[in-house]
């Protein structure tokens, strides 16, 4: 059983909570939001990958093949909003990567009570998920969302 304080610093080393979009035309914004939190390991750590995920009793390990490490990944809106953001509520992270998972947590909750499908909620959730991980690559830039959003009928 991992101590949750190993946890959260494992994660502060080596994990990253992400909002990523997709341009959909059927869904009515346009947009899907997609928040994830994940863990890469070498293969070596394989098993503590396996420990984190018995840890918090959700999401899924698969080999990457475009960096050859494992991930450990959870997907799921309802799993992020009931295990992984509580948990380092309760057990913060430090610097930067903290001030990225308070945006990720709110974005998460906003996307749990379904608000990311109001044209208005998702500009602010676009705004915010591209304030985090600033250096990090993107499929689509902020201000082609943003003006797709503005031509969607809300």
């Amino acid at each position: 059983m991992l101590h949750p304080w190993y946890v959260t610093g494992l994660v502060e080393g080596e994990g990253s909570f992400v909002v990523s979009f997709n341009k959909r035309p059927k869904l009515r914004v346009g947009i899907e939001t997609r928040p994830s939190f994940s863990l890469s390991l070498s293969e070596r750590d394989l098993d503590l990958l396996k420990a984190m995920q018995n840890f918090f009793q959700c999401g899924a390990i698969r080999y990457s093949r475009s960096d050859r490490t494992y991930k450990y990944e959870v997907r799921s809106v309802a799993d992020l909003a009931r295990r992984i953001v509580p948990h380092f509520e309760k057990y913060p992270l430090a610097g930067a990567k903290g001030e990225d998972f308070r945006k990720f947590a709110e974005i998460v909750r906003w996307v749990h009570a379904n608000h990311h499908l109001n044209p208005d909620y998702l500009r602010k959730i676009i705004e915010l998920a591209y304030s985090m991980n600033p250096s990090g690559q993107r499929r689509y830039a902020k201000d082609d969302l943003l003006r797709l959003l503005g031509e969607m009928k809300g």
